[in-house]
């Protein structure tokens, strides 16, 4: 397999380092993980179609040292899991010259991904296109100290505050291609995780984030063989 593929997998649900453990698994000639962070303030699922793999499931608990061992290998690697009586406990890939194993761990201290049943009704949704993309991630780069971003909708019109506050202070206004069920009063999500989560799926030439006045937010990406859904959860401010 083209170590590439596997690369593109990672990111999308590691963000730069900001989720490390989770669950794989391979099943029917996918894999996918479910994640959440350890502020509880994202979740989500990355799934990769067309991955040549036994089906097991199994628990990856430092993504980040997964990556940097990847890193020695050429791009065209062997993959194989191995198991004792049946538990999946390592996993090996293998170039021309180099091997790597990478421990795996008990699915036990692996974080439980809650299930979303019952989403709350989405009141406005944003146009994620290529030109929003790249401005969000610059103004987050310029106002690195600023972690949550505000939305704000009135008369139709949307806006995506960075150092959104009452009181005079350093801020970014994006104003934005959207539709909104009535105004929608400011609401504030991690600005943090939104960046990364930009920069995972930069490839993608248009999105839709969706929020709800009730606290969530949502946005979901499809690009090749990999489909992505990030939730994110409202910060008090």
């Amino acid at each position: 397999m083209e170590k590439q593929q596997l690369n593109r997998f990672v990111s999308k649900y590691n963000l730069a380092g900001l989720v490390e453990s989770v669950k794989w698994e391979s099943k029917d000639g996918s894999l996918t993980t479910s994640f959440i962070s350890d502020d509880k303030s994202v979740l989500g699922s990355v799934t990769m179609k067309e991955f040549e793999g036994d089906d097991a499931e199994f628990g990856v608990y430092d993504t980040t040292k997964l990556s940097k061992m990847l890193s020695v290998l050429g791009n065209d690697v062997d993959f194989s899991i191995s198991d004792i009586d049946g538990k999946a406990v390592s996993l090996k890939f293998k170039d021309k010259s180099t091997s790597v194993n990478y421990m795996l761990a008990d699915l036990s201290v692996i974080p439980n991904v809650p299930d979303l049943k019952q989403l709350p009704d989405f009141n406005a949704e944003i146009k994620l296109d290529s030109n929003f993309i790249s401005t969000f991630i610059r103004a987050k780069g310029a106002l690195q100290d600023e972690n949550n971003f505000t939305f704000t909708c009135k008369d139709n019109k949307g806006t995506i505050v960075l150092g959104h506050s009452n009181i005079n202070t350093n801020r970014i206004n994006i104003d934005v291609d959207c539709t909104c069920e009535g105004d929608v009063n400011p609401i504030s999500y991690s600005a943090t995780y939104l960046k990364e989560i930009l920069v995972a799926n930069k490839e993608a030439t248009d999105a839709t984030l969706k929020i709800s006045s009730q606290g969530l937010a949502h946005i979901s990406f499809s690009i090749d063989n990999y489909e992505s859904n990030y939730y994110l959860v409202e910060i008090q401010s």
